[in-house]
């Protein structure tokens, strides 16, 4: 997930610095909801990720 976050970070860096400016706000974008997606099952599994067994 991070790594398409990231790649849709540096298209929408080469979009810009080309001119194409509604493709990168478009990838912009992308990467941004990516990487808060990112975040959010990041802090999720590291609450409930690990529990002890039941026994």
């Amino acid at each position: 997930m991070l790594g398409w976050a990231l790649t849709f970070l540096i298209v929408a860096l080469l979009a810009g610095v080309l001119g194409f400016v509604a493709v990168a706000g478009i990838a912009a974008t992308i990467a941004k909801v990516l990487f808060v997606v990112f975040l959010v099952l990041f802090v999720a599994s590291l609450l409930f990720g690990r529990r002890a067994p039941i026994a």
